[in-house]
């Protein structure tokens, strides 16, 4: 109950985090920005988990949910602009 509670908490200061790193003008909301933000650290939290980096119910790596939210945030900018992509 901790271990998500914990990843919900880093994934919220992460989310603000990554997107003042990753360059770009992506006109998130806050809540969007946050919820990228706990995504991504989940990400982190079970891709580190499968590789062995981490035991499961450990909380990631402030670095390694920073780097999953940085990636959740380019694939939805990059789903973001193909679905608002210039129409015919």
């Amino acid at each position: 109950m901790f271990e998500i509670l914990g990843t919900l908490f880093v994934g919220l200061i992460v989310g603000f985090i990554a997107r003042a790193l990753k360059p770009g003008d992506d006109k998130l909301g806050l809540i969007m920005t946050a919820i990228l933000g706990v995504a991504g650290s989940f990400l982190a939290n079970y891709a580190g988990a499968a590789m062995g980096l981490y035991k499961q119910g450990d909380a990631a790596g402030g670095i390694a949910a920073v780097v999953g939210s940085i990636v959740l945030l380019f694939v939805y900018s990059l789903i973001k602009s193909k679905s608002s992509g210039p129409s015919a």
